[in-house]
């Protein structure tokens, strides 16, 4: 009898769990889709702070050169003036014929070293990716800034000269100041979990990027404000 009741009680415990994963899957993927309608919106208001703001004025016409762009609303800093920092952020690859942006895949960038002139403890951060190299190194496996990928700060003002053969430029302001910001050594990663929740389904960068499986209308205002900014 005690034997029989334990394992009426092995089998209530088994059936309840497996209860819970299938009730927390949806919870979790509803989850990681407004997490990544969020981080888009977000990106949005950051593109048209950057095209907005003249102290970025070079950005617009790298814009219209580069093979994709990267978008991170938020960049935190861990540390006082060094230390490890991230955030979270969307890439899109602009279609050279028509100018237009496809729709996004997601990333996070970690380890980040913040220089002296930072000053705040977060930042917004646009990257260009210049070459197709670059490109490909994010589609297909981490990437490490300054090491696969060379990399140059986007210039103050309007001058770009400087940066056009860098692999990618980047730019970060932080309470509307120009800052500067050290990336050597973060590295950009896959957000598989906000890909799939965004998605429905599981996707990789190339399924999103360039065989163009997926769409989200969420992305709509993201797209037409870099194809705005990008003139």
């Amino acid at each position: 009898m005690k034997m029989n009741k334990n394992r009426r009680a092995f089998a209530t415990a088994c059936a309840a769990a497996t209860l819970s994963l299938f009730l927390g899957a949806p919870a979790a993927a509803a989850s990681d889709a407004a997490e990544a309608q969020v981080l888009v919106d977000k990106a949005r208001a950051t593109v048209k702070a950057f095209a907005g703001d003249k102290d970025y004025a070079s950005m617009p016409g790298l814009l219209t050169k580069a093979k994709a762009v990267i978008v991170f609303p938020q960049v935190l800093k861990a540390g006082f003036v060094l230390g490890g920092s991230g955030g979270s952020g969307v890439l899109l690859v602009r279609d050279e014929k028509t100018g237009e942006f496809g729709q996004p895949a997601f990333y996070t960038m970690g380890s980040v070293s913040f220089g002296l002139q930072a000053g705040g403890s977060a930042a917004e951060v646009i990257m260009l990716v210049n070459t197709q190299k670059a490109l490909d190194s994010m589609l297909t496996a981490k990437l490490k800034l300054g090491g696969e990928a060379s990399l140059a700060a986007g210039p103050k003002g309007g001058t770009a000269t400087s940066t056009v053969n860098a692999d990618i430029v980047s730019y970060a302001r932080a309470k509307g100041a120009f800052i500067g910001m050290s990336f050597d050594g973060a590295v950009l990663d896959v957000r598989d979990s906000l890909n799939q929740g965004y998605y429905g389904k599981a996707v990789s960068p190339v399924d999103i990027l360039v065989k163009k499986e997926v769409s989200n209308k969420g992305s709509d205002a993201l797209r037409a404000a870099l194809k705005q900014a990008a003139k």
